[in-house]
C-alpha cells in the first residue's frame, strides 16, 4: 500500500445508514420499517400523555378529598360565638325552590339561629321583590313554629325591597323594620303569559296541539282561552290571595290600618308602610341589634356555598365527564 492511499474508516455497527443516492433503489421493506418507527414514536407520546393525565387526575382527586374532609371537619366543630348576639338570616333575591332564597336553606338557617342559646334575637334581613307563594308559606309556617318553641323574638328588617312573597315572610315576624325609602307591600298574586292567536291567524299559521283532557293545554300561548278557563284561573288566584291576606292579618293584627288599597297589590315606601301599619318603625339591622335586641354583636347564620363545596360540586361534574371520555376512548359512542 502506497503512502498516498487512504484506508476507509470502519463503519460503527449502530451507525445510521447513509442516505440513498439519488437514483438508487431503496432497500426492500423500508416502508415497513418507517411505519414501525412512526408507530413506536406515537406510542411513546401516547404513553407520556396518559401518564400526565393520570397524574393530574390523582392530584385533583387528592385536593378534592382534602376539601371534603375540611368541609366535614368544619361542619362538625361548633361555631365560636359570643355569649350574647343577634342572629341574622338573609333573604335575598327572588324566592324560589331552585334559587338562593329557597325555603329549605332559609328554614335550616332559622333553626340553627333559634337553637343557639347565645342568640338573644333572630333577624330576617330581607331584600327581595318576592317570588313563590309556596316557598314563602313554608318559611312563614316554620317561623311561627320556631317562635312558639324557643320563645325568642323574631324581627324582619327590610332593606331596599320587601314585596309580595318577601312581605308574606316578613308578616310573620314579631316586628318589621324598614328604611324610609324601602319598597314594601304588593300584597297580591299574579299569573302572566302571552297570547299569539291573532298574530297566527294573520300569518296563516295553524296550531296543532294534541291533549288528553279538554283543559290540559289552556295556558298554551298559541291557543285560545275560553271564558270558563279564565274564570277557573281567577278562582285559583283569588284563593292564593286570600291565604296571603290571612297571613298578613294574623301577623300584623290590630296594627294594620286596612284600606281598600291594602290588599290591592299596590306597594308603598317604608315611611308610608309604617303609617299604614304594614311596618312598625324605621330602622336597620344595626339599630335592631343594638337598641331592640340589646345584643349589638351580629352573627350571620345564612347558608352560603363556600369554596370547598363548590370544588366538590365541580369534582362531581369532572368525574362524570371523565366517565364519558373513558367510554369514547374505549371505542363506544354515546348517541
Amino acid at each position: 500500500m502506497s503512502d498516498n492511499e487512504v484506508t476507509p474508516a470502519a463503519t460503527p455497527p449502530n451507525a445510521a445508514p447513509e442516505p440513498a443516492q439519488r437514483g438508487t433503489t431503496p432497500a426492500p421493506g423500508w416502508e415497513r420499517d418507517a411505519l414501525r418507527d412512526l408507530l413506536t414514536e406515537q406510542l411513546k407520546v401516547s404513553r407520556a400523555n396518559r401518564r400526565w393525565r393520570w397524574l393530574r387526575f390523582i392530584s385533583f382527586s387528592a385536593a378534592v378529598v382534602a376539601a371534603m374532609w375540611w368541609v366535614m371537619k368544619d361542619g362538625a366543630q361548633p361555631v365560636m360565638q359570643s355569649a350574647s348576639h343577634t342572629a341574622v338570616v338573609t333573604v335575598s333575591g327572588v324566592i324560589s325552590s331552585d334559587g338562593e332564597a329557597n325555603a329549605e336553606d332559609i328554614n335550616q338557617a332559622l333553626r340553627a339561629a333559634f337553637e343557639d342559646e347565645g342568640a338573644k334575637a333572630v333577624v330576617l334581613l330581607i331584600n327581595s321583590p318576592g317570588g313563590s307563594p309556596v316557598q314563602a308559606g313554608i318559611v312563614s309556617d316554620e317561623m311561627l313554629r320556631l317562635k312558639a318553641i324557643y320563645k325568642k323574638p323574631l324581627y324582619a328588617v327590610i332593606e331596599e325591597t320587601g314585596a309580595s312573597a318577601a312581605y308574606y315572610i316578613a308578616a310573620s315576624a314579631d316586628d318589621i323594620f324598614v328604611d324610609k325609602a324601602s319598597v314594601v307591600g304588593s300584597i297580591g298574586v299574579l299569573m302572566d303569559g302571552f297570547g299569539f292567536t291573532d298574530l297566527m291567524q294573520k300569518l296563516g299559521i295553524e296550531r296543532r296541539l294534541m291533549t288528553a283532557g279538554e283543559n290540559k293545554g289552556f295556558l298554551d300561548p298559541f291557543s285560545e282561552t275560553t271564558p270558563r278557563q279564565k274564570a277557573h284561573v281567577q278562582r285559583v288566584l283569588n284563593q292564593i290571595h286570600a291565604q296571603f291576606i290571612e297571613v298578613v292579618r294574623a301577623g300584623r293584627g290590630t296594627r294594620l290600618q286596612e284600606t281598600e288599597d291594602t290588599f290591592s297589590g299596590l306597594f308603598w315606601t317604608g315611611e308610608q308602610a309604617v303609617e299604614l301599619g304594614l311596618a312598625d318603625q324605621l330602622g336597620g339591622l344595626d339599630y335592631v341589634a343594638r337598641e331592640i335586641a340589646q345584643a349589638p354583636e351580629i352573627i350571620d347564620y345564612t347558608l352560603r356555598e363556600n369554596v370547598a363545596e363548590r370544588l366538590v360540586r365541580q369534582f362531581g361534574a369532572s368525574v362524570g365527564a371523565g366517565a364519558v371520555r373513558a367510554i369514547v376512548w374505549s371505542g363506544f359512542r354515546l348517541q
